[in-house]
């Protein structure tokens, strides 16, 4: 028997996140059809804002209601340092910490030739361009995951960046091998900040 066609499109939905297949996806469907009416509506309200409220800051790449970003826009912060991550979330667990006072360059991804993903596939020509154009950025953190696609992205980018006389540094590994950062705790983060090491 098969699910009516809103009941299957809806898994076929659901089952386009990450890490969801057909059994994850089928629950919440169903547990969608028991939410309250008010609660769907501002569930798909909340998707659709977010696809058309955000965007990427043109400078850094993070998400943004506004571009530039508050981060990119904050005289207050160490125009001296970019941090670079791997991807938005990063930012938010950096920030959280409260200890790293720099900017930022997200580069939406890493190196992954296995997944047909090159250095045209990712942020990176932007990141060598603001460097280029800045001349206050004295120092470029490395905060990529500690996998073999992040140390790999790490390396491309030091490689391309120690030319022009920027130091580069490496997040310290106070993240394990394997982690991603946003699943780290904030002291491990601070540690790791603190602890970087030169490329």
């Amino acid at each position: 028997m098969q699910y009516p066609e809103p009941i299957a499109k809806l898994i076929d939905s659901f089952m386009k996140l990450p890490g969801i297949g057909y059994k994850t996806a089928t629950r919440l469907a169903f547990f969608t059809l028991d939410m309250e009416k008010d609660d769907v509506t501002e569930f798909a309200k909340a998707l659709i804002s977010a696809q058309r409220d955000l965007s990427f800051c043109s400078i850094c790449g993070n998400i943004t209601e506004d571009d530039p970003c508050d981060i990119c826009q904050d005289p207050s912060r160490d125009q001296k340092a970019v941090l670079v991550v791997e991807d938005s979330k990063d930012v938010m667990s950096m920030e959280q910490m409260k200890e790293y006072h720099g900017l930022y360059h997200v580069l939406h991804g890493v190196l992954s030739p296995m997944d047909g993903k090159g250095p045209e596939d990712i942020n990176i020509a932007a990141l060598l361009t603001r460097l280029q154009k800045n001349e206050a950025i004295k120092e470029v953190i490395i905060a990529t995951n500690a996998t073999p696609e992040g140390e790999a992205t790490a390396m491309y980018i030091s490689r391309l960046v120690k030319p022009s006389g920027i130091k580069v540094t490496r997040l310290a590994h106070g993240l394990s091998v394997g982690s991603d950062i946003e699943y780290a705790d904030q002291m491990t983060l601070y540690k790791a900040v603190e602890g970087r090491t030169e490329m």
